[in-house]
């Protein structure tokens, strides 16, 4: 059996030109619902901090531990996740993991203290942590590789929707009542996903007719120990490490160093997120039809010029501020989106679950990490501004660079088991 056939892509040439069927579109809607209620329920912690830190007296540092402690528990899930990822139908993985994660975004609504709080965010992390390597095996699974780009740009618009619609009402709903309503709002979306999934979608299990090592430990070394799968989760690593370093501070920069008021904010992450929105489709069917890896050569082009001007920026109109966002979010989309479709192509059929749960689990752990670092670069001056911001746009852009090159080689090995010049 091939790979060709466990992927459950489309057989008859007419259906390919014509691009998803009925199922696949209800499927790509599920799991970019899913992935915008993950993302929203990491995201919505930093601008609930104004509020989260009076609410329960607590400090600024027991605040970043909070953020911190998803970020770390679900890179390690992701570790003890991937000796079982292809072990189980995937259906039923992803509705074990999101049920966990809504018992643990339940608990950070009920928390009445800081102690409950983190628990809650470590609960929801390990369990959280892992949904998107799993959605990443399924695109994977039933997805041919030229349709992955669309799929990955539909998907990751949930990023796009998450500061949309997900931040303005989270705001509107903490401010109108209180923030544990936020996360009451996400468990019931969430309920509903779980529902939704459980009826509708079809069992994923194709790659458990293949030939699995037995032992858990055993697939998990293996999966990490093979030595073609090393550049990529490299390359995943360089990519979330540069990511994660500006994000946590952005906001903080754009009031104090940018000049922009705190209330005119919104309107950045609307417009932004509304750009995205679009871009992210349009980013996806690019690089289904000019090839993975030039798509990823314009992001990191336009990643570069973008990071280095915003990090130089003084005080600026909004519409300046706004412009630069935007741009700035084409780049990395255009990086995000065709990364993540080539980088599916890489692990054997078996495999692709252990695969993706290691790939996440880096990026939560090389995330914390380039958080942890961005701090320890920058300092605080008395009026607030940010001192040596630019020094980390210097550290991402190294590491775009690094990545480039890096991702040729990824691309170059892909393209060779696939008999083509470009993927």
């Amino acid at each position: 059996m091939t790979e060709q056939t466990l992927a459950a892509p489309i057989d008859d040439q007419q259906e390919r030109q014509r691009g998803f069927t009925r199922y696949q579109t209800l499927l790509v809607a599920l799991l970019a619902f899913a992935q915008f209620t993950i993302i929203l329920d990491f995201i919505i912690m930093s601008p609930l901090g104004a509020i989260l830190m009076p609410s329960l007296d607590i400090t600024a540092g027991q605040f970043g531990v909070a953020v911190s402690a998803y970020a770390f528990s679900a890179g390690a899930s992701g570790i003890l996740a991937a000796g079982f990822a292809d072990r189980f139908d995937r259906k039923r993985l992803l509705l074990f993991f999101y049920v966990g994660f809504t018992l643990g975004t339940l608990l950070c609504a009920m928390a009445q203290n800081y102690h409950v709080l983190l628990l809650g965010r470590i609960v929801t992390g390990l369990f959280g942590g892992v949904i998107g390597s799993v959605v990443l095996a399924i695109t994977t699974d039933l997805f041919p590789l030229h349709l992955r780009g669309r799929v990955m740009g539909f998907v990751q618009t949930a990023f796009a929707a998450s500061q949309v619609l997900g931040i303005p009402a989270g705001l509107f709903l903490a401010n109108r009542w209180n923030w544990h309503v936020c996360f009451f709002a996400i468990v019931g979306l969430s309920i509903a996903a779980i529902g939704i999934i459980a009826f509708a979608m079809e069992p994923v299990d194709a790659h458990l007719k293949l030939k699995q090592d037995k032992n858990p430990f055993h697939h998990l070394v293996a999966t990490i120990g093979e030595p073609r799968y090393t550049l990529a989760f490299a390359v995943t690593t360089l990519l979330a490490t540069g990511g994660y370093m500006l994000m946590p501070f952005s906001s903080a920069f754009t009031v104090h160093n940018l000049g922009i008021d705190i209330t005119h904010l919104p309107t950045i992450y609307l417009v932004s997120g509304l750009f995205s929105i679009v871009t992210g489709p349009l980013v996806g069917r690019a690089s289904d039809a000019f090839g993975k890896y030039p798509t990823f050569v314009f992001g990191s082009v336009v990643s570069v010029i973008m990071v280095l001007i915003y990090t130089h920026l003084g005080h600026v109109t909004l519409v300046t501020a706004i412009t630069v966002n935007v741009l700035m979010f084409v780049g990395i989309f255009s990086r995000m989106i065709p990364s993540q479709a080539l980088m599916s192509a890489i692990p054997d059929a078996s495999q692709r679950g252990s695969f993706s749960a290691v790939s996440a689990s880096l990026q939560q752990l090389s995330g914390g990490l380039g958080s942890m670092l961005a701090g320890a670069i920058i300092a605080q001056a008395p009026d607030g501004s940010l001192i040596h911001f630019d020094r980390i746009g210097y550290v991402v852009v190294a590491s775009a660079i690094v990545s480039l090159i890096a991702m040729y080689f990824v691309q170059k090995s892909v393209a060779e088991r696939a008999g083509r010049s470009v993927v």
